[in-house]
């Protein structure tokens, strides 16, 4: 009768495990749609001050670091990624710049944030993760946007590229940048996260 029991009670957690599966599958929750909407504003107003600081061409995007904060605290599926990448590009639109080419860039950002997430980065207890992740997404982002800018420009597009030199500095500045502060903000944010959902 014991071991029945155990067994009855094993199945039952097991089901139960499944059934908590299932139900993470369905979407993203309130909260989660919360978070998202709080880092990419959070994103927008350090890209403001930055942007006011340098006047020209391609401007540092940290829009793009807090998109790949609030993916690594999710962990969305693929097309939920490249919704979010589309919000990211939708905020980036209040700002001056080349138009729509960020729908673009941070539609590729995103989901290749997503996939990079599903490499094993781990180093004993330590997930290299935030840094590579963000660093190489970073990296996607800005060069999609550079790739589209020059593809309309030789298109005949209305549209002054900065140098590619500069971009190049920008590209890689940002990412190392962004690459930092996410890993700053990652476990921080995991830790409140845990806790506010264990309250």
């Amino acid at each position: 009768m014991g071991t029945q029991a155990e067994t009855v009670a094993a199945d039952a957690a097991v089901m139960g495990k499944r059934e908590v599966v299932v139900k993470a599958r369905h979407g993203l929750s309130i909260s989660d749609m919360l978070l998202i909407g709080v880092l990419l504003a959070a994103g927008a107003v350090l890209k403001f001050f930055v942007g006011s600081v340098i006047n020209f061409g391609m401007k540092p995007n940290f829009i793009i670091a807090m998109y790949c904060l609030a993916l690594l605290l999710i962990r969305p599926r693929l097309h939920e990624a490249l919704i979010i990448g589309l919000l990211a590009g939708a905020v980036c639109q209040f700002f001056p710049g080349q138009p729509y080419i960020n729908f673009a860039s941070e539609a590729v950002g995103a989901v290749a944030m997503v996939l990079l997430l599903k490499i094993p980065m781990r180093v004993g207890k330590v997930s290299a993760a935030p840094v590579v992740c963000t660093f190489l997404s970073t990296l996607c982002s800005g060069f999609t946007f550079v790739g589209v800018m020059y593809l309309m420009y030789f298109s005949g597009a209305d549209i002054k590229p900065t140098p590619l030199a500069a971009f190049l500095a920008i590209i890689w500045g940002t990412a190392l940048i962004n690459a930092i502060i996410v890993q700053m903000l990652y476990v921080p944010m995991k830790l409140a996260l845990k806790g506010r959902q264990g309250a």
